[in-house]
């Protein structure tokens, strides 16, 4: 078995712990669960590891409605209809192979390079899909019954599964994952990643940028309180602001506070104790 080793992404910033556990779960052979608020970086590790490592990345988006089957493989009858009402296709409607179409997890299964396979938001799907799923993914195949034909995995894929813990995950489904919590960072752990986005950014910019935006994501009342990503467009656009002096933050009038707040009630919080215009 090939020895990989995922060591961090250009600009994802791996602290010791996360690092341990991802590569524990590449060697395990196991999926890794991550846990955390939204914005804390769990969907941006899948794509980390797969640009570190150079593989294929495919993402399973789960939906409340989904029924694990669609991750695997779809039967579409419309067309085999199609064709054999009108036909005009190349494809042979005796032959129901031709129109199997593989979901994401069958596109990880049949591809000849190992991929990196997210499976993100589990916890939007019911125990029932969790849990097939699982036995797919424990047996590394599955049946298609249409033609009854079974799909092994040519490369085991590395599988990061995330969830924003708005729903209890079922035992059997966390029984057979490496798990791991990503909490919110730190303001020093904020600021590796400021500066990984940002290199050329001034010390005294970007301090001021991380201090304001904690001071505005500890506002009191507010719903959804801003994520990393929201710093980062926010840093973003202030730079691309000629008129941008970060001595500003440290006062009331703050900036492009719509990049920061996306919910009405938020936004009018905030704005009520600030200035809100720049």
């Amino acid at each position: 078995m090939e020895d990989h080793v995922f060591t961090g992404g250009k600009n994802y910033v791996l602290d010791p712990e996360l690092s341990k556990i991802v590569n524990a779960s590449i060697k395990l052979e196991m999926p890794l669960l991550i846990k955390g608020e939204p914005g804390t970086g769990k969907t941006l590790l899948a794509h980390a590891i797969a640009q570190n490592l150079d593989m294929p990345l495919i993402i399973l988006n789960v939906k409340s409605s989904m029924k694990a089957v669609e991750a695997l493989y779809q039967y579409d009858t419309l067309t085999r209809l199609n064709d054999s009402r009108f036909g005009d296709s190349s494809r042979d409607v005796s032959n129901i192979e031709h129109y199997i179409k593989m979901g994401k997890i069958g596109q990880a299964f049949v591809t000849e390079k190992k991929t990196v396979l997210l499976i993100d938001e589990i916890d939007k799907a019911d125990t029932d899909f969790q849990d097939d799923l699982l036995d797919v993914l424990d047996q590394m195949s599955f049946d298609i019954i249409e033609i009854d034909k079974t799909v092994r995995a040519k490369n085991r894929p590395i599988i990061i599964i995330t969830s924003n813990a708005k729903k209890d995950l079922s035992d059997p489904f966390l029984g057979r994952c490496v798990f791991h919590h990503i909490a919110f960072p730190d303001p020093e752990m904020m600021n590796k990643i400021v500066q990984a986005h940002f290199p050329d950014l001034d010390k005294k910019a970007s301090d001021a940028c991380i201090e304001a935006f904690y001071r505005l994501r500890n506002t009191r009342g507010i719903e959804k309180k801003p994520a990393t990503r929201e710093l980062i467009n926010w840093i973003r656009i202030l730079l691309m602001d000629k008129n941008f002096d970060p001595r500003f933050l440290s006062k009331s009038e703050i900036p492009f506070l719509g990049v920061l707040f996306k919910k009405s009630e938020d936004y009018k919080i905030v704005q009520r104790q600030t200035a809100g215009s720049y």
